[in-house]
């Protein structure tokens, strides 16, 4: 009989903090909401510690990606995280920043009205009785996840100053004004650091909204790059924060940084997704009338896989089916959306059509 014996390897046990859940696709990465549901699930279950995402907004009639980064701010309160903020004015943003709904018995946003079906019974289309206990139709995903990781936030309602005040004085909400001290690239990145080094003992949240704004002074397309690219080292240096940025809507378009802009910003971040809104195309407003914008994924965050773990994990993509599934956005009076977009053989938005 042999006397060797296989050595027993104990696996080293990640720390969970508040908020935050281990990864399905790595028990070595840690996620943490974005405060929506829905682009939770697009980037395979939530924002992966130690990483960044880069929303573009390129339309200048709206502010969807200045909206996505108010979501990141209040999910970050709501779960007792560190938030830097960072950009032009940003005490406004986080006051403008949504909230709980003051009825909290009221039925989760994700669950509730549907603000485009008529609610009259002598509107409703008669179908053959086997499909009528059907389930309808859906989208995109409701919120299943526990409040303490993604909140039902509702965007009539706003931070209160209490909460505000009392993460300033805790310092767990900490701003730096680029328009107010003139900061360069470089000082904003030591400011980042410097944020990230005050509060290890729960996740930071860099929220930089704006990027190449006014404040920002005359950026170019390699100022960006190098921007983002530092930042990203950044995070690696503190397994605990994760950024989200999004870009001014001037510099968002190809226009500004040249062809294959966007795939350039994927490369020195570890996310990228640009929300492209209706509001400057009517035309494309009459087609999708449900909708507000398309969404472009360029770039998912995939730490310690090989491939992102929004492949496996999403189901707004589809990915386990023939193809991938279109995705749009749209913004109704609670909340902001993401979810699929179908086209049936007339233009309407009654088949699902993948690509």
């Amino acid at each position: 009989m042999s006397s060797f014996k296989r050595k027993a390897t104990g696996k080293a046990t990640l720390a969970v903090y508040p908020g935050t859940r281990i990864s399905p696709a790595s028990n070595q990465s840690l996620i943490t909401s974005t405060g929506i549901s829905s682009l939770d699930d697009i980037l395979g279950g939530g924002i992966p510690l130690s990483c960044s995402l880069v929303v573009a907004a390129p339309d200048i009639h709206s502010s969807y990606g200045e909206l996505v980064e108010k979501y990141f701010v209040a999910q970050g309160l709501a779960s007792g995280h560190g938030v830097c903020v960072v950009g032009e004015d940003v005490e406004t943003l986080v006051r403008e920043a949504m909230w709980f709904p003051k009825a909290l018995g009221e039925k989760n946003a994700a669950e509730s009205e549907d603000e485009d079906k008529p609610t009259d019974q002598s509107q409703k289309v008669k179908i053959a009785w086997r499909y009528e206990k059907m389930k309808q139709f859906q989208t995109t995903v409701g919120n299943e996840d526990s409040e303490s990781y993604c909140a039902p936030f509702e965007l009539s309602s706003r931070v209160p100053e209490e909460v505000m005040a009392e993460a300033v004085e805790k310092k767990r909400l900490q701003f730096v004004n680029v328009g107010l001290q003139e900061l360069t690239t470089d000082s904003v990145l030591g400011e980042i650091s410097r944020c990230l080094e005050v509060e290890t003992k729960v996740p930071m949240r860099v929220c930089i909204a704006g990027l190449g704004s006014a404040g920002w002074g005359d950026l170019t397309p390699q100022g960006v790059m190098y921007f983002l690219h530092s930042l990203r080292a950044t995070l690696r240096r503190h397994g605990h924060g994760c950024a989200s940025v999004s870009l001014a809507p001037h510099i968002s378009g190809e226009g500004w940084g040249g062809p294959g802009w966007m795939e350039k910003i994927g490369w020195a971040s570890d996310g990228a997704m640009r929300v492209s809104s209706f509001a400057g195309n009517p035309g494309l407003a009459s087609v999708f009338p449900s909708h507000h914008g398309l969404v472009s994924l360029h770039r998912l965050p995939s730490p310690h896989t090989q491939s992102p773990p929004s492949d496996r994990f999403s189901t707004l993509r589809g990915l386990g089916s023939s193809g991938e599934n279109n995705l749009a956005f749209k913004c109704t009076r609670k909340r902001l959306v993401f979810e699929t977009l179908h086209l049936d053989v007339e233009g309407g938005t009654g088949e699902r059509r993948t690509t």
